[in-house]
C-alpha cells in the first residue's frame, strides 16, 4: 500500500481538487482498506482494489457535505525561486489552469483521464477499477480529452490532449 500512495494521492487530487482534501481522502481510503484487507482477493491488482476504495469513499463524502474551496497552487507560483523561476512559474500556472478545467469535468470522466492519463493505467485496468466496461471508459476517455482540450482553447483534442490508446 506504501507504494501507491503518490498513485493514491494523485487520483485523490483529481477527485477532490484540493491537496488538503486529497490527503483527508487518501487517509480514509487506508483507513478502510486496511479495515477490509479480508475482502482483498490475493492474486487479484491491489491498485485496482485500492483506486474502487477511493472512488466510493470519495462518493460517500461528496453525498454527506457540500464540497469546500480551497485556495488554488497559482498563488504560490510567484513566489517560486530558482535558477528558471519565470518558466518554473509559467509551468506552475499553466497546471494550474488544466487542474481548474479538468475540474468543470463530469467526475466521471475527469476519473477516467486522471486512472488513463497522469496514472498510466490500461482501459482494461480502469474499468475494472471503477466497475464499468472498457467501452465505457474508452468513450469517457475521449469525451474528456476533447472537453478539455476546448475549455483550455486548443485546436483539436488529439493535438495537444494526447494520442494513442492503452489497451
Amino acid at each position: 500500500m506504501i507504494a501507491l500512495l503518490p498513485r493514491l494521492r494523485a487520483f485523490a487530487r483529481a477527485l477532490t481538487g484540493a491537496a488538503d482534501q486529497a490527503d483527508d481522502l487518501v487517509q480514509v481510503t487506508l483507513e478502510k482498506a486496511l479495515r477490509g484487507i479480508a475482502g482483498y482477493e490475493a492474486g487479484t491488482r491491489l491498485d485496482s482494489w485500492m483506486f474502487r476504495i477511493m472512488r466510493n469513499a470519495h462518493l460517500d463524502i461528496v453525498r454527506s457535505r457540500r464540497p469546500e474551496t480551497s485556495v488554488d497552487d497559482a498563488d504560490a507560483a510567484a513566489e517560486l525561486v530558482g535558477e528558471d523561476g519565470r518558466r518554473t512559474t509559467e509551468a506552475r500556472l499553466h497546471l494550474a489552469e488544466v487542474r481548474r478545467a479538468m475540474a468543470t469535468l463530469p467526475e466521471d470522466q475527469r476519473e477516467v483521464l486522471m486512472l488513463v492519463c497522469v496514472d498510466g493505467m490500461a482501459y482494461r485496468e480502469v474499468a475494472e477499477a471503477l466497475g464499468i466496461p472498457a467501452g465505457t471508459v474508452m468513450s469517457r476517455l475521449s469525451r474528456a480529452r476533447m472537453a478539455l482540450a476546448a475549455r483550455l482553447g486548443l485546436g483539436a483534442a488529439g493535438e495537444h490532449a494526447g494520442k494513442g490508446t492503452r489497451q
